[in-house]
Order: structure tokens, then sequence, then C-alpha cells
């Protein structure tokens, strides 16, 4: 992904709490001591309203008009008042129907919920640590919340993968405030993203509670926590036999919609972390997925990342569709490579006939995966209610 501007790790909910990163998260994230969330979330730029106008150029008198306000960082106001001019205060000139939520608006009611909720006897709040980025001088703005102890744990690895949240806002219209369910593989860096559905709070008219949204958004991850491991063991059991498909491991990442770029890292990820090169369990092809994603992606935190993080996730958690999305982009090409009663057209059937096979054996399986995901979804709703 793209460099942040800036970017603040901490660690505990605030100066009451005496948490330390993780051992593997310190080791990736060198640099200055964390601060706690709290002082993080304060430090963050803040977003007033004030008057706008226009120009009539044939007047040359400037018009004010009540149908559009500026949003503007009220510090660096008074900076350029004083002079300074180092950063720019205007964020957006959005319609009057645009409703500023701030930092502590979005985060002060999860301060409140991470003192009351636990694990293992434990406030959320003591054990949480994570990361806060800033882009476009600090009107967007994403982070990571993670919870130590909130895991899931694989057989031979020593580190965990550790549950929470990802979200972020900006001041430019673009990105509403967002959230959902995250996790980060403390083995090998890969985070995982919309391990719920995205819940997302636009910037127009009355904004509902956010503690009730909180406390909502915990109970669902917790669960999810719960079934990750399940659903990585099942993947586990998965295996595609490359020796009977007709791509490659990269063309299997490019049929299912990664650029060439993105398809290289994935696949040699899946490779050197498989038994074998040629059959490849779902959960190492999803690894692989995350790896190229988390490490090598080349465009910006938001829908441009959604995109693919829903086909990785997939491979995990669908790995039929995962298929039935292979098979069809695989048919497609076959279809723009023309249909002739040729050789290469004959045998470009018998291997299509090969992937309906692998679908084929996939459905005993898929019932599993299909019988987990209804009732964590049901679980969802009791959590919602």
């Amino acid at each position: 992904m793209k460099d942040p501007e800036e970017a603040t790790v901490f660690a505990g909910l605030d100066g009451r709490t005496e948490t330390e990163l993780p051992e593997w998260y310190a080791e990736q994230h060198g640099g200055p001591e964390p601060i706690s969330f709290s002082e993080a979330i304060r430090n963050l730029p803040q977003a007033v309203d004030t008057a706008v106008a226009y120009r009539n150029p044939y007047s040359d008198e400037w018009v004010e008009t009540e149908r559009f306000n500026a949003i503007v960082e009220p510090s660096r106001l008074q900076a350029e008042a004083d002079g300074d001019t180092e950063a720019e205060s205007l964020f957006h000139i959005p319609t009057d129907s645009y409703a500023i939520i701030n930092p502590v608006d979005v985060y002060g009611p999860l301060e409140e919920v991470l003192r009351e909720e636990t694990i293992d006897g434990t406030p959320l709040g003591e054990v949480m640590f994570g990361e806060i980025r800033r882009y476009r001088g600090g009107g967007e703005v994403h982070m990571d919340i993670m919870f130590d102890g909130l895991e899931v744990r694989l057989p031979d690895r020593s580190d965990p993968i550790t549950m929470g949240v990802t979200s972020g806002y900006d001041f430019f219209g673009e990105h509403a405030v967002y959230v959902e369910g995250f996790a980060q593989d403390g083995y090998c860096s890969n985070t995982m993203r919309s391990l719920t559905d995205k819940e997302v709070i636009k910037h127009v008219g009355d904004v509902r509670n956010f503690r009730t949204w909180w406390e909502e958004l915990l109970a669902q991850v917790e669960l999810v926590a719960d079934d990750l491991f399940e659903f990585i063991r099942d993947a586990q059991d998965i295996d595609l036999d490359l020796s009977d498909l007709p791509f490659t491991i990269t063309e299997f990442y490019t049929l299912l919609g990664f650029p060439d770029y993105l398809a290289e890292r994935a696949a040699g990820d899946a490779e050197a972390n498989a038994a074998s090169p040629f059959e490849i369990d779902m959960w190492t092809l999803h690894s692989g997925a995350t790896y190229a994603l988390t490490h090598f992606f080349q465009g910006k935190e938001g829908a441009s990342l959604d995109q693919y993080v829903r086909i990785a996730n997939d491979i995990l958690f669908n790995p039929e569709g995962t298929i039935e999305r292979v098979e069809q982009a695989y048919e497609q090409q076959l279809e723009a490579d023309g249909d002739d009663g040729s050789q290469a057209s004959l045998a470009g059937e018998r291997a299509l006939a090969s992937i309906e096979r692998v679908s084929d054996d996939l459905q005993e399986k898929v019932e599993q995966f299909e019988e987990r995901e209804d009732a964590l979804r049901e679980r969802f709703q009791e959590a919602m209610a």
C-alpha cells in the first residue's frame, strides 16, 4: 500500500494502562515508543466548518453562500493567521448537508466500551494495540486496532493470528466512517481484512449512537475469532492438485482477478510455503494472496484494496465460489481464443473438464463451510439484536 505520511503505534487505552506491544508486533514496528490510544486519537487533526464565498467575475465582489461550507482544520487556521502556511487548513467544500464527524466523536465511545468489555477477565483497553496511519495532511485516516489474547493459534506456529478491527474516515467526502473485522498473522505479518461485513456511517444526516455500534461490532469480531480456526483447518484439508489443472499457480491468481504483479507475489509465497509445489491447500493459497496484498499492493487503502481482499477471503471462506470463478474466467479465455474445432480447442475443453472435476470433488467439504458460515451469520444476527 501507499506509505502513509505519518504512522503512530499505540498500546493501551490511556495513561492509566500499562500495556506493552506483543513481541511479534514490536519486532515489526521498531521506532518511537508507543503512546496510548486515547492520546493518539486526540492528536489527530480535527475539522470544523466555516462560511465560503464565490467571486462574481463581473463585479469582482465575493458573495457568501449558505449552500456550501468549508471543512477546515481549526489549529491550522490559527497558524495561517499567524503567518504559518506549512500545512493547508482546507479539507473539503461540501454541501450544507455534510455532517462533520471528528475522531473523538467516533472513537471516544469506543474508549468507553473498551473499559467495560473484557477478555479472560481483563478489560480490552488493557490489551489493545495497533497503528494509526495518516494521509493527505491528516484528512484521511486508517487504523488497525487489535487485542492481545483475542487470537487464533495454529499448530507448529509460535506467533498467533491476532483479532481486532480496522477503521477509518476522511474529511474529503470520499470515505465515510467505516469499521470491519481484521486480523494480523504474527507469523508472517500478513493482514486479513473484511472478516466481518463493513459497517459504514456516512457524513450525512443524523449520526447514530457510536457506543452501540462498537458494542455490536466487537461482539461480531469475538464470534469470528471463535470460528476462524475451524475455517482454516477445513481449508487446509482442501488441496488443489495443479498437475491435473491447465494453469500454473500464478495463473490461478490471475484468473481470480489479481493483476500480474500481485499474482506473481502471491504465487511465490504460496509455493514457498506449500509442502508440494504441485498440490497446494486453500489456506496456503489464501495466505499467498494476503501476503501479496499486505506487502506489495501498490494502491491506496479503501475501495481499490477491498476488491482484492474479497477475492482473497473467498479462497478461505468460499472455496467453491473461488473454483467457480476460476472456471468461468478460464472458459471466457477459451471463448476469446475462438472455437474452431482445432486441436487447441479440444485441449481447452479437456482442461475445462478437469476444473469441473475439481469443483465436483469439493462438494462434500464445501457443505462444512456453508454450515459453519450459516451458523456464524445467525450468531451475528443474535449479537446485533
